[in-house]
């Protein structure tokens, strides 16, 4: 198998891809981003956000601040960070039009970093292509600079075609399939976070129920 790849391996080609794509990808977007779309690579992989599990809890916390008050939800634990912030807003006072910008921000905030993530991948599926263009054109020119020598001319001819197929690979294999698939998953869960705005709001308006007659 490593014998029929052989030939297709050139390390210069590809540190012109692979380098250049790198190079251009830190320096038009912050290392923080690039951080975290390397991490979300890891999450393809993993189980979808449900809100199911989390609706559930709020219930359960609902009964519990009907039966005991609400501070009694401060020793909760939940391990969901936009509930539990919803959660500690509800429990100082917040109301329900407080809590509802809360969960709304956090949800638009969320959606945010993991689009910003995805569009990292899809810069990586435009610039390797672009790349693997400039180590051809590179590859030819070394190829018109050694015409008398035919050695010379295969080496850097097949550098030349090896880099133009490195950055399609790269574009088409990499970037364009992770990608997608963030941006499917950032819509999804996006979609399954704002069902916990409606039970949370209703929490801090019972919770405050001054709110409800000033709106009334």
């Amino acid at each position: 198998m490593l014998a029929a790849l052989a030939p297709f391996a050139d390390p210069l080609a590809a540190a012109f891809v692979v380098g250049g794509t790198t190079l251009a990808i830190l320096i038009r977007t912050p290392v923080a981003v690039v951080a975290r779309a390397l991490r979300a690579v890891g999450a393809i992989g993993r189980a979808p956000f449900l809100a199911e599990p989390v609706l559930e809890q709020i219930d359960a916390l609902g009964r519990i601040a009907k039966r005991h008050g609400v501070m009694a939800l401060d020793k909760s634990r939940i391990a969901d960070p936009d509930t539990a912030a919803a959660i500690a807003a509800i429990v100082d006072g917040a109301g329900p039009g407080q809590v509802e910008a809360l969960v709304r921000h956090r949800v638009v905030a969320r959606a945010e970093r993991h689009l910003a993530a995805a569009e990292m991948w899809g810069a990586v599926a435009e610039l390797a292509p672009a790349f693997g263009m400039v180590a051809t054109l590179v590859g030819l020119v070394r190829m018109f600079m050694a015409m008398t020598d035919p050695a010379t001319i295969g080496q850097a001819m097949a550098m030349a075609l090896l880099a133009t197929l490195y950055g399609a690979v790269i574009a088409a294999l990499v970037g364009m399939p992770i990608a997608g698939r963030l941006r499917a998953r950032a819509r999804a869960e996006a979609f399954e976070r704002s069902r916990l705005e409606t039970p949370l709001v209703a929490l801090a308006r019972r919770e405050r129920p001054q709110f409800r007659e000033a709106a009334e």
